[in-house]
């Protein structure tokens, strides 16, 4: 895994998370901000999943547990749009506060698969 684009999604995920947080708990229902962040994410996670397909083609295994790493990656990929259909679903502010909690779920998330990939010995 790329270094950079770790901490590009970690960035990303943590500023989405406060992005949603700060909304939900001012009172916001569900907008296109907090729902557009979110969705960001995804992206990124998806961009991910492609590079984790693609870079042990290109000679670069993970270092550690590859059932683990994959564990995360499908977990990460699923909560965003289940958090999304659910604040959809609901409209009220605390369904925003749990995007931002899902955001910061995937933040550690992603760094624990970076560590899984790139730092951690099977």
């Amino acid at each position: 895994m790329i270094e950079w684009f770790t901490w590009l999604q970690v960035a990303v995920a943590v500023l989405a998370a406060l992005l949603c947080l700060v909304l939900g708990l001012v009172g916001r229902t569900p907008n296109d901000y907090s729902l557009g962040a979110t969705l960001l994410v995804e992206v990124l996670l998806i961009a991910q999943l492609v590079v984790a397909i693609v870079a042990p083609l290109a000679g670069n295994p993970p270092t550690g547990s590859l059932p683990e790493f994959y564990i995360y990656l499908i977990s990460a990929l699923v909560l965003p749009p289940l958090a999304g259909f659910w604040a959809l679903i609901e409209r009220n502010r605390w369904s925003t506060v749990v995007l931002g909690v899902v955001c910061l779920a995937i933040a550690v998330m992603v760094y624990r698969m970076y560590q899984i990939w790139a730092l951690q010995v099977a």
